[in-house]
Formats: structure tokens, sequence, C-alpha cells
């Protein structure tokens, strides 16, 4: 298998999709929101990126596959990395694993051994009311405690994802069992990007999506009955989109916010992939390309480690 990983807007997908093509790919992604359907313009699925100038389609797998207002988590995931995956090299094809969860990526390459740790009710009626730093402290204290391996901060951005944390490493007993050798052989590629050059996009793609009618779709999926906290919960711009519409923000204090978290966003990132190299992944890094021209030349740069 082939992995590639990277920030939001360091252009992964493009890279997949081109490579996909030279070597009989299909694309399982690593996004733990794009599971959701209807949710297309705030989690940039961009589907038409898995569409080739020459018309073909590269197919992709664990997008679309769930609905708003459900906690999809990182027990599904792996159950449904694994039917992807088989299907894939079932039939003789080559899977790339691509997207920027790194928990889910890390989890399916070194294997995690899940069991589905059940909503404790108790706690969470407890915990109701406390701010998201209170929460972020006392999931990081146990993480110390524990010894704690599956969550940092890179999606715990709203209270309810933050309690759902909590609840996961207080029945951590049922997370212990984690194997630390990769049963899928995967090459891994990180496309990294300057942090001027990310902010930059980062900004003009939130710019693009708002004019694309990324709060229509936030509006359209409240009309539909799914409560502000489940959007809430979602975080990034379904927290601040959502908290918007409502009447919790104006406009430009939305975008503010948002802009501002999803710069943090990409930053924590990042830190998950540097944990993942210190916790014995090796990541190869490539520069992200910035024509067409250095796309093609990345490919074949993939090809070449593929080969040796």
């Amino acid at each position: 298998m082939i992995t590639i990983l990277g920030p939001t807007a360091s252009g992964k997908t493009d890279i997949a999709v081109r490579l996909a093509k030279r070597i009989g790919g299909e694309i399982i992604s690593a996004d733990s929101r794009q599971v959701y359907r209807r949710m297309d313009i705030g989690t940039g699925k961009d589907l038409d990126d898995y569409i080739l100038p020459d018309g073909s389609t590269i197919p992709y797998h664990l997008i679309n596959i769930t609905e708003p207002g459900t906690k999809y988590n990182l027990f599904q995931y792996q159950r449904d990395f694994h039917k992807a995956y088989e299907g894939i090299t079932g039939r003789g094809h080559y899977p790339i694993l691509c997207g920027g969860t790194g928990l889910y990526i890390e989890a399916v390459l070194k294997d995690y051994q899940l069991s589905e740790v059940p909503v404790n009710q108790e706690l969470r009626d407890r915990l109701k009311g406390k701010s998201l730093e209170e929460l972020t402290d006392m999931l990081q204290m146990l993480k110390k405690r524990n010894g704690g391996v599956m969550h940092n901060k890179t999606d715990i951005d709203s209270s309810q994802r933050a309690i759902r944390a909590i609840e996961i490493e207080l029945g951590s007993e049922t997370y212990n069992s984690v194997t630390l050798q990769q049963n899928i052989s995967s090459l891994i590629i990180g496309v990294s990007l300057s942090r001027e050059l990310r902010r930059e996009r980062i900004s003009r793609r939130l710019r693009t999506r708002l004019e694309a009618g990324m709060v229509d779709e936030v509006k359209n999926l409240l009309d539909e009955g799914i409560k502000p906290d489940d959007l809430i919960y979602y975080g990034l711009e379904y927290k601040y989109l959502t908290q918007y519409v409502i009447g919790e923000l104006t406009y430009d204090e939305m975008v503010k916010k948002l802009e501002i978290a999803i710069h943090q966003f990409a930053k924590r990132q990042m830190t998950w992939f540097r944990g993942m190299e210190r916790r014995g992944l090796h990541i190869h890094w490539i520069e992200r390309p910035k024509s067409d021209n250095e796309l093609e030349r990345t490919v074949e740069e993939i090809i070449s480690l593929i080969d040796e």
C-alpha cells in the first residue's frame, strides 16, 4: 500500500489521483469527516478531483458512507478500512491511503486492536457544562496517567468531541492492546509546504468555499432536523458556521474564528505526523508540486520509491 498524508490544503488528493492512474490504484480516504453524506463543501471532498483530464474516474472509498448527525469513530473506520483494502487487493488493484487524519492513518498502519467503548451517560452528565479548556486539560491528564496514544488535540475542537475522548481514555483498558508493528506494509509519503504557503492556501480555500455555498450547506443540514450540537461536534467549519447560523456569532466573527481554527488545525496535523515518525513510522517528505509538470515529476518520484 501507499499512504499519502499531509496537512489540510497541501494537495494530497491531486497526487494520489495521478498516482492511482499510473499504477492502477484505488483511493481509501483517511478523513474523519468526509465519511458523512451531504457534508461536502465544509469537509472539502472536492470529488471532481477524482476525475482525470481524460474523463476517467479514480475509484474512492470511505467517503459518503454514513449520515450526518451520527458519530462515526475510529473503531468503525478501522473496520471499514479493512473491508475496502481487501476489496481493492482482491481486484488486483493498488490501495492508496490518502488523508490528513493522523489517528486514522496510524491506527491502520500499526493495526491498533480496538474494542468499541460504549457511551457512559453518567460521565457525560457529569462533564456537561465544563469548558473546552477544562475538558482538554482533563484529557491531557488522563493521557499522561494512562500513557494514552489515542488522542491529541488534532480533532478535539468541540466539547462533545473532548468528552468522547475522555470517555475513551477512561475505558482505555479496551484500547491497551495495540501492536507496534505494521501489519500492512506501506510506503508513506508526506506532502509538505512552507508555513506561508500553507496559510495562503488555507485562507484562499476558505473564501472559495464560502462563496460556493458553505453557509447554505449548514442551513440545509439544520433544516433536515440535525441538531446544532451534533453539527458543532464535527468541529472546524461546522462548529463556527453553525454558531453563525443560529445567531451566536456574526458573519465576520465566524470567518475570523474559523480561519484561525483551520490554521491551528493544520499545525496540529503536522505535530501528529512528526509524532508518527517518533513512534517508528518512516515518512518520505516531498514538497507540494506547484504545477502540472511538477506534479508528474512527483508521481515519478513516488513510483521510483515503490520500485526500490
